[in-house]
């Protein structure tokens, strides 16, 4: 059982705004905008409020990952949000089932969508609320599922809120909330009063942000993280680039089919250091229906101990087959130093000799022609993919470069399917 204590603390006028639209008369809300600009908070804070409002109420908060929904919003910004506004509050955990149960008996249930288990278990009951945290990355179809279980009879009316850093314009929130017009049907949507939207941007929320993070974090970032995490635009799709967010968005899936072959396609950087470019570990699997599946981008900016250990996680959290490894530039160095954390590791060595352009191209056909799927979002290696334009692009696309060793391996025909059992 838990119980806080209160500290003190203010909402942003863009907080209060919001909670105006939560309560109103709308039944899905959409709250989006730049990185930490306390949509999660207030989103949560309004969920406690109903529950405590009406005894015996159920709600829940989803996200496409459970860990991350465990992560961040209950084992942080839930027991956070406790502490400041509801001290004195006790409440109980069930950590099998993932809720947290209410002195009135309401309870609030924290999961993910990515496996048929966990959603069955979460949908097998009806709520006054659901909250899709961070949506970019659930699908549409998997929001429409969780919706026909917003169905609890209770005092309350019920309600959907969502939460997002805007991607592209062809992503389904942008056409719901913004164009009021159906993901599926295309068509205008039935009642489009009950869909409305609030933008909200860290500068907003610059007095709980620690010093620096908007003026260098987020303003050091590319011009489309810029637009994406400082200033919440929706995106459109970058003339001359190969890849387009809409055939990204188009194709992304929940769950893949069963993988014959799974890569750890490595773009190892050759310096470390805080200037230093990433390393790019992007995993990749084909599957028995002959679709490619982009499954985790664990890119990072480290030390050759640091990124050896990451691909080495990687390719044993994936069951992987292979680790494909540009040596362009660190030559045997770099099988050595991956063997050297992993003795065991199945590393093939590639050299580019071809360029980047003429290597890119025919993934970005595979893309283009509906074959490859990322399984949920990947907003780094999506941004940079959908950024590169041949014309004018000339740093090492170090994600890009990984996935398209990782695509091209599985795409090839080389090596051996992995055994499948009925």
């Amino acid at each position: 059982m838990t119980e806080n204590k209160k500290i003190h603390f203010n909402k942003t006028a863009d907080q209060i705004k919001a909670l105006d639209l939560l309560g109103g008369q709308s039944k899905y809300v959409l709250l989006f905008g730049g990185s930490r600009s306390g949509k999660t908070f207030i989103l949560v804070y309004a969920v406690i409020v109903r529950a405590l409002k009406v005894k015996g109420s159920r709600h829940a908060v989803l996200r496409f990952r459970a860990n991350a929904v465990r992560q961040s919003i209950w084992q942080d910004t839930f027991p956070k949000v406790m502490r400041l506004y509801f001290p004195g509050v006790r409440w109980e955990e069930n950590r099998t089932d993932g809720l947290a149960i209410l002195p009135n008996n309401s309870e609030i249930w924290f999961g993910g969508l990515d496996s048929a288990e966990r959603v069955d278990k979460i949908l097998g009951r009806e709520f006054a609320t659901i909250y899709f945290n961070e949506c970019s990355e659930i699908s549409y179809s998997a929001v429409a599922t969780a919706l026909t279980r917003l169905a609890q009879n209770t005092a309350l009316s019920n309600k959907a809120y969502f939460d997002c850093n805007p991607s592209g314009k062809s992503h389904w929130s942008y056409k719901l909330f913004v164009k009021k017009i159906d993901p599926e049907s295309r068509s205008v949507v039935k009642f489009p009063d009950n869909y409305i939207s609030m933008l909200m941007n860290p500068t907003g929320n610059a007095a709980n942000l620690p010093k620096g993070y908007i003026e260098e974090t987020l303003s050091g970032l590319t011009e489309r993280q810029r637009q994406r995490f400082l200033e919440g635009r929706w995106l459109d799709d970058m003339d001359g680039a190969l890849w387009k967010c809409r055939q990204i968005d188009n194709t992304r899936v929940v769950n893949h089919p069963e993988l014959q072959r799974i890569v750890v396609g490595v773009d190892p950087a050759v310096t470390s250091g805080n200037t230093a470019d990433e390393t790019g570990i992007v995993v990749a699997g084909k599957g028995i229906d002959g679709e490619y599946y982009v499954l985790s981008d664990a890119s990072l900016q480290g030390t050759p101990l640091e990124w050896a250990k990451a691909v080495a996680a990687e390719f044993e959290c994936h069951s992987a087959d292979r680790v494909v490894a540009e040596v362009n530039n660190g030559g045997e160095l770099i099988a050595a130093n991956l063997q050297r954390v992993a003795p065991e590791l199945p590393v093939k060595n590639v050299r580019a000799a071809r360029g980047k352009i003429v290597r890119a191209e025919p993934i970005a056909a595979l893309y283009e022609q509906g074959k490859v799927h990322h399984v949920g979002i990947f907003p780094e290696l999506e941004d940079q993919i959908c950024s590169f334009n041949p014309a004018t692009v000339l740093e090492s696309p170090d994600r890009m470069d990984a996935l398209v060793w990782a695509l091209t391996e599985l795409s090839s025909g080389s090596g051996a399917p992995r055994a499948i059992f009925a």
